[in-house]
């Protein structure tokens, strides 16, 4: 005779298994969030983006030669008719760049064909191959005057973040050939070389900005731009 059989049940008891809030492995408290590989918002020519990339700790330092030479020369070379490098600025870690893009198809394209070309600079000055930058570039679009002279003062003087008394330009960054100084230039203010950035073209980035006031060389940036 046929031993009568019984139904198994699969129903959880012991809390364990499945999703749960907090699950999985932790992220290290020093390691910065990741940009969301969500859809890249609508741009509107007539505004400004604040571009970030950073770079992967086994790279090295940005700023060190040979390698800021050949990654100011690809920056010099980024721009086109289309999309455009204003100011950037290298740290030793990541770059900051403001750029204007004719619609959000040339900026995308735009940033991703600079990513590229800076990280073939990058191992090239190094020496390496392989990866360069850690995650997708962050991009913030500068809609107000108030907006954009933050982040103007963000990158032409991201450098007084990490460097103690600091009270000159960052030799890394293109503020050597900005002209919305305030007060007399010192001479060691201006660069005899010629701009490797391109001169802006947006209301916000040629005269919105300084309805709030020009830039002092004393200036110092916010943890972050608002």
């Amino acid at each position: 005779m046929k031993a009568a059989t019984t139904q198994l049940s699969f129903q959880r008891h012991s809390g364990w298994g499945g999703k749960r809030k907090n699950a999985g492995r932790r992220r290290p408290k020093d390691v910065r969030a990741r940009v969301a590989h969500a859809r890249r918002p609508k741009h509107r020519t007539c505004h400004p983006v604040h571009v970030t990339l950073r770079a992967l700790a086994i790279v090295g330092n940005l700023r060190e030669c040979p390698v800021f030479n050949a990654l100011f020369d690809a920056l010099a070379a980024a721009s086109n008719a289309a999309f455009r490098v204003a100011h950037f600025s290298i740290q030793h870690d990541h770059l900051h760049l403001i750029v204007e893009a004719r619609d959000r198809e040339t900026l995308i394209r735009g940033v991703q064909g600079l990513a590229i070309r800076t990280a073939k600079a990058i191992n090239r000055g190094a020496g390496r191959k392989g990866k360069v930058w850690a995650d997708r570039y962050h991009a913030r679009e500068l809609k107000t005057p108030r907006e954009v002279r933050l982040a103007l003062v963000y990158v032409l003087h991201n450098w007084k973040k990490t460097v103690r008394g600091a009270d000159w330009l960052d030799p890394c960054a293109t503020g050597y050939w900005f002209d919305g100084w305030k007060g007399p230039r010192p001479r060691w203010s201006t660069s005899s070389q010629p701009s490797p950035v391109c001169a802006p073209r947006t209301w916000l980035l040629t005269t919105g900005w300084r309805r709030h006031g020009l830039i002092g060389f004393d200036e110092r940036p916010r943890s972050e731009p608002r």
